[in-house]
């Protein structure tokens, strides 16, 4: 009769570790909480940044040039740009 019940203790102890929604389940699933959570958070500083720059984008007129400049290549009106060749050494 003992070893019918620490069977069925024994039992109902792996049950509730591996069978479904047991402590497994739920360690794994906690984890990918704390994926998500964290996911979140990078994607919700993401969006405050692009925020910030549509604010500038339509408020600053000096971010705005910086902006054309340096992804579009554009330069002022009296702004010369120099090209020079490589430098290819000395030649003998």
């Amino acid at each position: 009769m003992l070893s019918l019940i620490i069977l069925i203790l024994f039992s109902l102890f792996l049950l509730i570790i591996f069978g479904d929604n047991g402590l497994v389940d739920f360690v794994l699933i906690k984890g990918e909480k704390d994926r998500l959570v964290e996911k979140n958070e990078k994607l919700n500083q993401e969006n405050l940044n692009m925020y910030r720059e549509i604010d500038r984008l339509k408020n600053d007129p000096k971010f705005v040039e910086s902006v054309v400049r340096q992804e579009l290549g554009v330069i002022g009106k009296d702004e010369v740009i120099f090209k020079t060749g490589k430098n290819q050494g000395n030649k003998k």
